[in-house]
C-alpha cells in the first residue's frame, strides 16, 4: 500500500528537495508554500502534521515548487511579504523588503521623536513603499511622501497603502528623487528616508540567482561604486530639510566610512550608524542645523 501523502510528509520531502539546491531556509520555505498551496496559515502546516492531501493540492504544491526551484522568490511566488509588522503585496516590479530595511524605519522613527506630531516625511526609491507605509502607520499624524522613478513601483506602492490603511496620510511623486518635488519648491520634511539602489555594478553577477535574475535591476545597481544614487540623495537632502531635520539611508557592506563622508561634506552633524540584524553597518543618519 503507498504511503499517503501527509502535510509532514510533503514538507519533509520539499525541504530536502530545496536543501540539495542551496536554498536558505528550506523548511520553512517549504512549509510557507505549502501553506499557500492550502490556502491556510504556516502554523496549521506545523500543526496538522498528519492531515493528508489529495491530488488537487499536491499539483498546487508542485507548481510552487516548481517556480521556486527556477530560482523565483518565495515572496513573489505568494505575493507578499511581511514587513514591520505588516503583510505588503509584493511582485516583481519591486524588491522583496529586508528584515534588514526595518532598522531604517526604526533609525527614521528614533531620531524623529521630537517633531513626531504633524510632521513631513520624504520616501526617496520608495519601491513597494514598505518603508513610507510603515513610517505613516507608525507616525499616524504625519504626512509621508513617497517618491520612486518607476511607474510600475509607485502602483504597488499605492496599492499597499490602500490595503493597510495609510493612503490618506500619503502622497504618491513619480519622478527621479527631489526632481519629483520640482513643483513643490517651498516644501521642506522633518525626515527624508531612502533605499536606493547601492550595489556596485560589477558586484551583480555575483548575486543570488533569485536576486539577479527575478529582482529589478535598477533598484539595486548603484554605479561602479554603488554610490551613484546615494551621493545625489545625500546631495539634495539638505535643501529639503527643515533645520534640525533628519536624513537617514540604508547602505551596503562596506560603505559606512564612504557615506559617512558624503554626510560631512554636505553639512550634516550628529552623523551615527545603525547595525542590521547581522551586526553589519546597514543606516547613515544625520541632522541638519
Amino acid at each position: 500500500m503507498t504511503e499517503a501523502w501527509t502535510v509532514g510528509r510533503v514538507v519533509s520531502w520539499a525541504a530536502d528537495d530545496f536543501r540539495r539546491r542551496g536554498i536558505e531556509s528550506p523548511r520553512f520555505e517549504a512549509e510557507l508554500l505549502l501553506a499557500y498551496a492550502l490556502k491556510i496559515d504556516r502554523m496549521h502546516v506545523i500543526i496538522e502534521p498528519t492531515r493528508p492531501l489529495d491530488d488537487g493540492e499536491l499539483a498546487r504544491y508542485r507548481e510552487l515548487i516548481r517556480r521556486r526551484r527556477s530560482g523565483e522568490p518565495v515572496a513573489y511566488i505568494r505575493g507578499e511579504k511581511e514587513f514591520y509588522g505588516r503583510v505588503f503585496h509584493i511582485d516583481k516590479r519591486v524588491l522583496v523588503p529586508r528584515p534588514d530595511t526595518e532598522i531604517l524605519v526604526e533609525t527614521a522613527l528614533r531620531r524623529t521623536m521630537a517633531s513626531s506630531m504633524g510632521g513631513r516625511y520624504l520616501d526617496l526609491c520608495t519601491g513597494s513603499g514598505c518603508v513610507a507605509v510603515s513610517l505613516a502607520r507608525e507616525r499616524p499624524t504625519c504626512k509621508v511622501f513617497a517618491v520612486d522613478l518607476s511607474p510600475d513601483a509607485l502602483a504597488v506602492a499605492v496599492t499597499n497603502a490602500i490595503r493597510l490603511g495609510a493612503v490618506f496620510q500619503m502622497a504618491f511623486l513619480l519622478g527621479d528623487l527631489f526632481e519629483s518635488l520640482a513643483g513643490l519648491a517651498g516644501l521642506r520634511f522633518e525626515l527624508i528616508t531612502a533605499n536606493p539602489p547601492y550595489i556596485a555594478d560589477p558586484e551583480f553577477a555575483a548575486l543570488p540567482a533569485d536576486v539577479r535574475g527575478f529582482e529589478p535591476r535598477m533598484a539595486l545597481t548603484g554605479g561602479p561604486d554603488g554610490l551613484a544614487v546615494l551621493r545625489r540623495v545625500v546631495a539634495g537632502a539638505r535643501a529639503r530639510l527643515r533645520p534640525g531635520g533628519v536624513l537617514a539611508v540604508e547602505m551596503g557592506a562596506g560603505q559606512a566610512e564612504g557615506v559617512k563622508a558624503l554626510f560631512a561634506e554636505a553639512g550634516f552633524t550628529d552623523i551615527a550608524v545603525d547595525n542590521d540584524y547581522g551586526g553589519h553597518e546597514r543606516v547613515v543618519s544625520g541632522c541638519t542645523t
